[in-house]
């Protein structure tokens, strides 16, 4: 159980990294402390006493306490051989091979990786950065937090860019950021991914995308943009708008709405091969065969899906690829050497998932 000296400590210092508390803002007096901690003058006292220790604060004699530039020493050691990586998440889906690919190549460049997460929540992407740079990382390979919505970290980002810390973005990147990045063309392949399901005979498709997350948001505006290729039948189109924390029972009660209506969707498109595993066990739940009675498609061409019943129809992600390229990128940063951009235009990968409709 946390003791009450380790509570005031965390939760003051949270507060200061939060940006609750801005650099040299005057933070709250003892006494308001005590109060909303519950708890002793000593404790109050010992907690602000490890924070002052830890430049987090400082005191002026008769004026209070205030925010010390507690970030101020973030500058890079020129000898370090530690790059930051922080991802999404780390153990599970495409993650693991991304982050292989990144370990094989700076590895053998002598470099080792100090690894991070954010479970794609911007305080813990907050969180994630401050350590990387209290760690002194030579560099960063960051997948983007959200990145469809507003960052509250772009301070940070902005410092990292004034200290010319080498900082590269995958998967997506934040548009009003200009470090160089990894990405795949999502827009073009979620298009492609359409007139594959059109030529199939599908016309009525269902589209499931998270909208928190840029590549989202590429991925719908491709699935419209393929609607509005053919105008003869894209009144048949439906969207299903969700964000990364939305529970999986509400997007299936919106599925099965879908399903409900004289014109139901033939097919279903979703955001990536994780809905699209999920989606098909719904639906298997309701009697419904896939691909028989519907198609379904997904995105990034995760493992399982290979072996999953029906085999998955999606679109290749180059994951390992992604993740070696990203390394080579940072090592030339490190170097000073120039870095381009680079977009994948990903390949259909066909199974069994979706097949030809049978108009009947």
């Amino acid at each position: 159980m946390e003791n009450k000296y380790q509570k005031v400590k965390d939760g003051l210092k949270e507060d200061i990294i939060s940006g609750k508390y801005q650099v040299d803002e005057k933070l709250p007096t003892e006494s308001e402390l005590m109060k909303q901690y519950a708890v002793s003058r000593y404790t109050v006292r010992r907690a602000v006493g490890d924070l002052e220790s830890d430049h987090f604060i400082y005191r002026i004699q008769g004026g209070g306490m205030f925010v010390q530039d507690w970030h101020k020493n973030w500058s890079t050691p020129t000898d370090t051989k530690l790059i930051g990586v922080i991802t999404t998440h780390i153990a599970d889906y495409i993650f693991p091979n991304i982050i292989s690919g990144i370990d094989q190549v700076l590895s053998k460049a002598g470099y080792s990786i100090l690894i991070s997460n954010t479970h794609n929540t911007h305080d813990k992407e907050r969180k994630s950065l401050i350590n990387m740079l209290d760690s002194k990382v030579a560099g960063l390979i960051i997948e983007p937090t959200q990145s469809a919505l507003p960052n509250p970290n772009e301070d940070l980002y902005q410092e990292i860019k004034d200290d010319e810390l080498p900082t590269l973005f995958i998967n997506a990147h934040y548009p009003r950021l200009d470090f160089p990045y990894v990405d795949t063309d999502d827009l073009s392949a979620e298009q492609r991914m359409m007139q594959y399901l059109f030529d199939l005979g599908h016309q009525s498709i269902l589209g499931i995308f998270q909208v928190d997350d840029i590549q989202g948001v590429y991925r719908m505006n491709g699935f419209v943009r393929a609607y509005q290729e053919h105008p003869e039948y894209s009144y048949l189109s439906n969207i299903i708008m969700y964000q990364s924390k939305e529970s999986a029972d509400k997007i299936y009660e919106r599925i099965n709405g879908y399903l409900q209506q004289s014109e139901a969707p033939t097919a279903i498109v979703c955001y990536n091969d994780q809905l699209a595993i999920r989606v098909i066990d719904y639906l298997k739940s309701k009697g419904i065969r896939v691909p028989e009675d519907i198609s379904v498609t997904g995105f990034d061409n995760y493992q399982l899906g290979e072996y999953f019943t029906p085999s998955l129809t999606t679109m290749n992600h180059e994951k390992e690829r992604m993740g070696a390229d990203a390394a080579k990128a940072i090592i030339k940063l490190l170097n000073r050497d120039p870095v381009e951009n680079i977009t994948y235009q990903p390949d259909i990968v066909k199974r069994h998932s979706a097949i030809k409709l049978d108009k009947q």
